[in-house]
């Protein structure tokens, strides 16, 4: 059985993420107390039932102490022939506030002796042991309900492969790096088309620009240590049974030298039969 636990931060984006599995076809089961997971788990894939894929989601309305237990908890499902994932949502506290502030919500934790403030700040606290293990962490500061519903579909609901999914990430610095990578590599010493006016509307992935950059010295060799880097180390990775690794590269817009590294990476470790994709934040 292949169970996604779905937890973070009130306002993150938990409802829309279960949404998605339930639209997909999974036994969804909303805020259920984390020490009843297991005993779920062990029903739900018993002969009677043979549930193939369920979503649950765990998150502050918990009791402390079952999310305290957590680590313990899961442990148990991991020594088990249950394949759990841990999905982890969160966003910055200024948008958090800005969300409850603008669909006048209650957040959960907050009471008369307990503001919107510090009950963002005591939620963050209170999940760290479920955050600790994720697999992937997801900050959805910029993301449309669309654009997390597409990264989840993309890069759990419908990948039943196999190893680690390994995304590679274009963006602008000008933007600010994405708080999801777990590798950054900045690509602003290359040559850059934007100051040729002929390739100025042109992305990375698009013929002209493509051409300019593969006859860019600097940019084939940028290429292959980035690469040769990843080939050295993600088996490592990969070994310490990480599931998700994002790669983001950043030139000045995010659209033009980032973009082709990414692309071409990404045609690469494909190649090398590795579940790799591309997002490009800035062309979204």
């Amino acid at each position: 059985m292949k169970l996604i636990i779905i937890s973070g931060r009130s306002g993150s984006g938990k409802t829309t993420c279960l949404h998605l599995f339930e639209d997909l076809g999974y036994y969804c089961v909303d805020n259920i107390p984390a020490s009843l997971l297991d005993a779920l788990a062990t029903r739900l894939s018993a002969e009677s039932l043979k549930l193939e894929k369920v979503a649950v989601s765990i998150d502050a309305r918990n009791l402390s102490e079952d999310i305290k237990q957590f680590p313990e908890i899961y442990g148990r499902l991991e020594a088990s022939a249950i394949r759990g994932q841990i999905i982890f949502l969160d966003a910055d506290d200024n948008i958090l506030i800005k969300r409850f502030s603008e669909t006048r919500r209650k957040h959960p934790l907050s009471s008369e002796h307990l503001g919107l403030m510090e009950a963002i700040t005591y939620e963050k606290e209170l999940l760290a042991p479920i955050a600790a293990l994720a697999d992937l962490t997801l900050n959805t500061n910029d993301l449309s309900i669309h654009q997390l519903r597409d990264i989840i579909k993309n890069r759990i609901a419908e990948n039943d492969q196999p190893g680690l999914a390994l995304q590679f990430q274009s963006f602008g610095f000008k933007h600010g790096i994405p708080v999801d990578a777990d590798m950054v590599f900045d690509a602003r010493c290359l040559p850059n088309p934007h100051w040729i006016e002929e390739l100025r509307p042109f992305t990375g992935s698009e013929k002209p620009v493509v051409d300019y950059l593969e006859a860019q010295p600097e940019v084939n060799e940028m290429y292959d240590d980035i690469r040769r880097f990843l080939e050295r180390w993600l088996p490592c990775f990969q070994s310490h049974n990480r599931s998700y690794i994002t790669v983001a590269i950043g030139c000045t817009g995010g659209r033009h030298r980032s973009v082709y590294l990414c692309e071409k990476l990404r045609q690469h470790f494909v190649a090398c039969g590795y579940n790799a994709q591309v997002r490009h934040k800035e062309l979204a």
